[in-house]
């Protein structure tokens, strides 16, 4: 894919779980213009079918075989943000506990991921987007226009989902959700494939203690900085020798 033929950036917004990834890059593309794609939803959505067909994760092909069931859709925002199978919008149900307990081990699938790949890189196609999830600037788009990393400590985050559904932050249930991500962060930086980590060229933007304000300015202006640079670089006048008409 030819990024430097592009006036609009392809933008890679990795993170760990609950990391405002979602929340974050949707505000910060309706901000700039741009597409945004949380790309955990496809993941999240299969492994939701995959547990309402009662497909097992031990069976590869047929986990693959649920892909092409799943469609996402854009919301009133034009951001794809619903999840579709059989034309039913599920996006509520993919998003329920039984999903954040089997969606790491669903997502580490080799073949699963193969067959997602694709999709995720046309969706890319053109630029303008900010696609979000766990190995898009390392596996998915390596050659992005930009790439940001969004970090937050385990307890920032499990602090945060439990405020959002409304629970005793001093409860079993935050317990619950805080052992979860710290299982979830332990699966995802070492599976065998695609292990989530940062970009070697990619920018970190630590979120502990931030507004989600301040989050989202601090990417919207890498965005903006990032898109500056790449229009000067490709400005023809650059090229002129600097003694021209001398």
């Amino acid at each position: 894919m030819d990024m430097s033929s592009r006036s609009l950036l392809v933008v890679t917004l990795d993170g760990p779980g609950s990391s405002g990834k979602s929340s974050v890059g949707a505000a910060a593309a309706l901000e700039v213009g741009y597409r945004f794609c949380d790309t955990g939803l496809l993941y999240r959505a299969v492994t939701w079918l995959a547990l309402a067909r009662r497909v097992s994760a031990s069976y590869p092909h047929a986990m693959r075989g649920l892909v092409d069931e799943v469609e996402l859709a854009p919301d009133d925002q034009g951001r794809l943000a619903r999840v579709l199978v059989d034309g039913v919008d599920h996006t509520d149900d993919v998003r329920g506990p039984a999903v954040d307990a089997a969606v790491s081990a669903v997502s580490a699938i080799p073949e699963l991921r193969a067959a997602l790949l694709g999709r995720q890189r046309e969706l890319a196609a053109g630029g303008g987007i900010i696609m979000a999830g766990r190995d898009i600037g390392t596996v998915v788009l390596p050659d992005a226009d930009l790439k940001i990393f969004l970090d937050a400590s385990a307890e920032e985050r499990a602090r945060r989902r439990t405020q959002e559904r409304g629970l005793d932050p001093e409860g079993p249930e935050a317990t619950a959700i805080l052992e979860a991500l710290r299982r979830r962060d332990e699966l995802d930086s070492t599976r065998a494939v695609a292990p989530l980590r940062p970009a070697p060229d990619a920018r970190i933007i630590s979120t502990d203690g931030n507004r989600f304000e301040d989050t989202v300015d601090a990417v919207v202006n890498a965005i903006r900085d990032a898109a500056a640079r790449q229009s000067a670089d490709s400005d023809p006048r650059r090229a002129e020798p600097s003694g021209a008409g001398a």
